[in-house]
Order: structure tokens, then sequence, then C-alpha cells
């Protein structure tokens, strides 16, 4: 689904991709931002303040996608964590969520049941996973075993 490095590309031929990436907790503390355009300290703060208000305030029995300024963000919810995505409005919500299962399900493999305490005490760990499978905001790698290969490299030289 993300393979083959083409991806399309939007009115003005610039690329369609990924904008930013968030691990919040239920009470609205981020764990882990990742970000793949230029915003200023004080833009993030903002932007993750007014975007995790909105998507903590939302029902299960609501849709998975919140429109935001100029993103579409797409969340999902494991136990206690919410994992979200700013995405560009007209990029597949659905391949979205493959990939933040696919995400969770990669540090599943290597944490076990992965934690908030996980991504706490392993942030190098959970950030060297994502830049295997995200690379300037375009999904590069979705094979788990591609993913984690590097990381148990570096724990056996260690």
């Amino acid at each position: 689904m993300f393979r083959g490095g083409r991806r399309r590309r939007g009115v003005e031929g610039k690329r369609m991709t990924i904008r930013f990436v968030l691990f919040v907790n239920k009470q609205g503390q981020t764990r882990l931002a990742q970000y793949y355009e230029h915003l200023s300290i004080d833009e993030r703060r903002a932007l993750e303040g007014e975007i995790v208000r909105k998507c903590l305030a939302r029902t299960d029995q609501q849709c998975s996608f919140v429109e935001h300024r100029n993103y579409k963000v797409v969340y999902r919810r494991y136990a206690s964590l919410f994992f979200l995505v700013g995405i560009d409005n007209d990029e597949n919500e659905l391949a979205i969520l493959e990939f933040i299962h696919l995400l969770v399900e990669t540090m599943d493999r290597h944490f076990g049941n992965v934690c908030e305490l996980d991504i706490m005490f392993h942030l190098e760990k959970v950030h060297f996973m994502l830049e295997e499978m995200v690379m300037n905001g375009c999904i590069v790698e979705t094979s788990k075993q591609n993913i984690l290969a590097p990381i148990q490299l570096m724990e056996k030289t260690s």
C-alpha cells in the first residue's frame, strides 16, 4: 500500500505528506512529537494544545478524523494513549489509520505490550522506529522486521 517510493502530487506539484505525529496520554500530555514541516516552538505548543483538546473531547462513537486549520488530523486511541497524525486535507485517512496501527504493532513487537512508560523511558527507540517508517513526511517502510532490524542490531552491539 505504501511501497514503491512513488507518491501522488497535489495541484501545485507538492508532495502529499504527513505533517506531524503526536503521542498524547489521556491527560493531554504530549509524550512524543515529530514534525515534518517547520513550526516555531510557540506555534507547535499552540497547535498541540488545540488539537489535543479537540481530539480528547470526542467520544468513541465519533469518527477518528478532525479538520483543524489547514490540516486533517487522524487519530486513534490505544489504551491510555492517543496517536495523532496531521496530514494534508486530500490525503487518504484510512491509509493513515493503517499507518498508526502498524506503528503500534511494531512497538508492541519490540516492547511487548507497549505502554506509556515504554515510550517515556525508551523515547530514542520510538523516535528511531518512526524515522525508519517516515522520511520527510512520506511513509517509506511498512515491514515490521525491517523497521526493527537496526534497533535489534544496536542492542546486540551495546
